[in-house]
């Protein structure tokens, strides 16, 4: 308003001191406010017009047109390609559709073996008295095992050979995945390994994970060599490196998110073909640890829990978590075990972060596991004999 009244008040002065015969001169107060109006008048033109050239840009400011793109809107979303387009209308409508919850609902343990299951007695005993609320399927790459508990017989799904580290591993989980999903009973899915054993009780167990709308995939943000050093480039435009994630692969998964994963072809195939070992630039890239995080982590943040309810002790700062020995089974141990309820994520790099969350189920702070991995088969006895008490917690 000032400087409209400013221009006005010049331009009625100018005419007063108008005259056909002489010419007046303006007074110098004048003179100055026209000029600064003409130059008021000049920016806010620059900024409703900002200028498109460089040269322009440098006119108005010593840093260019980084000042003027300030007030430029922010650019376009990136366009999706036809086929990111078509995977992300199939994903959301999976996702979207309220499920349809079957007469008795159930839960599928899969496991994910080379062969035997040492602890195939101790989920005999989980198991039993809790017919019709589970389906069990045993995906053996190796070696055909030979059972001991009527809920494992005949449960053996087409396999084929696992390699630690390649992109195997996702197929067989994606192969158990497919089976179990045949039955529209299973409404939740376990993966579980050969090493893996039950912390809780069936009936403990089956309500926390149907009475939820979450899956339990564990997901988190590593900016180190072995979080976000593993990311490769060739995944663009799909796969930016912001979203990339790591994570354990031992998830529990509710229906709708076990189809997403059957349905999703794009981001399987990105990682098939740039996340594996011995890559450019001596660089080791694992799919099991960072697809199905990467993948929830961009078309479903909110639908997973960003931590797995599978336990495993990484304390020891190995290659590989700790491996329980008959002389570790002790109350103490299984104790400390079911009563965590935080969970913890160490980045990578030279920081080591620690990330330590609450387990949230529904809002409320849980105990967080309701299995654990690696138990080597000496412990089975200690286990057996131990586990009325612990899982009764």
């Amino acid at each position: 308003m000032k400087t409209s009244q400013g221009w006005h008040l010049g331009m009625k002065d100018m005419q007063i001191l108008s005259a056909p015969r002489h010419r007046a001169q303006l007074k110098k107060p004048t003179w100055i406010i026209v000029l600064v109006s003409l130059v008021s008048l000049f920016l806010i033109c620059a900024y409703v017009y900002p200028p498109q050239g460089s040269g322009a840009c440098y006119v108005f400011s010593l840093n260019g047109c980084k000042g003027f793109s300030d007030w430029l809107p922010p650019a376009p979303a990136r366009e999706f390609t036809d086929e990111e387009l078509a995977s992300h209308v199939v994903t959301n409508e999976i996702l979207n559709t309220p499920p349809v919850m079957p007469e008795s609902p159930k839960i599928a343990f899969m496991f994910l073996t080379p062969g035997a299951l040492p602890f195939e007695k101790l989920w005999d005993r989980f198991f039993q008295g809790h017919e019709g609320k589970f389906s069990v399927y045993v995906h053996a790459s190796k070696d055909k095992p030979v059972h001991f508990s009527r809920y494992f017989v005949n449960r053996e799904i087409r396999s084929d050979k696992v390699v630690w580290g390649k992109i195997s591993m996702v197929d067989a989980e994606r192969r158990l995945l497919a089976y179990a999903l045949k039955d529209t009973d299973n409404q939740h899915f376990v993966l579980l390994s050969d090493s893996c054993i039950p912390l809780r009780d069936f009936d403990y167990v089956y309500n926390y994970l149907m009475y939820t709308n979450i899956s339990f995939v564990d997901c988190f943000e590593d900016p180190g060599p072995h979080g976000s050093g593993r990311y490769y480039e060739r995944m663009l435009p799909e796969v930016e490196k912001k979203d990339f994630r790591k994570g354990a692969q031992w998830f529990t998964m509710k229906r709708q998110h076990a189809l997403a994963v059957m349905a999703d072809s794009l981001y399987y195939r990105k990682f098939k073909d740039y996340c594996k070992p011995n890559m450019e630039g001596n660089r080791n890239c694992y799919s099991d640890e960072h697809y199905i995080p990467t993948f929830f982590h961009m078309l479903d943040p909110t639908g997973i829990a960003n931590w797995s309810v599978t336990h495993v002790d990484w304390s020891e700062g190995k290659w590989h978590p700790k491996s329980y020995v008959r002389k570790d089974i002790t109350s103490d141990l299984m104790r400390n075990i079911t009563s965590i309820s935080e969970n913890v994520h160490v980045t990578s790099d030279a920081r080591k972060e620690v990330q330590i969350r609450p387990c949230l189920w529904n809002g409320n702070q849980r105990p967080c596991y309701l299995f654990a991995r690696k138990f080597l088969p000496e412990t089975l006895d200690s286990l057996l004999q131990l586990y009325p008490n612990y899982t009764s917690i």
